[in-house]
């Protein structure tokens, strides 16, 4: 029974000395902080690549939106010239009817 404790202490020990023994990371550690880190990378510059795309994206989006509202003003603009030029026109239509009314009476008289 002795003997059995012994060994038994001897070989917990040993566990217990393996166990404590540290060299650093393992191979496979090594290999997956390299993966792990090298997805970190990939993230990083998949986000850097997508804010530049969103900021190219929306430099466009304004020069539309910027683009649309002076066609706006444009369109309003070119409204009221006609309207004012459609006016003039409709006021000499009419001068010119009261002119052959008033020529038509004379020649009745």
């Amino acid at each position: 029974m002795k003997r059995l404790s012994i060994l038994a202490a001897l070989v917990a020990a040993s566990l217990l000395a393996g166990c404590r023994q540290d060299d650093g990371p393992g191979p496979a550690q090594r290999a997956g902080k390299a993966v792990d880190d090298a997805g970190a990378k990939v993230t990083q510059a998949v986000d850097a690549a997508g804010e530049r795309v969103k900021d190219g994206v929306q430099a466009q989006v304004d020069k539309v939106d910027a683009a649309a509202r002076r066609a706006r003003i444009d369109a309003q603009e070119a409204t009221e010239e006609a309207s004012r030029n459609l006016d003039r026109a409709t006021q000499k239509v009419g001068e010119k009817v009261e002119e052959a009314g008033q020529k038509i009476q004379h020649a009745a008289q």
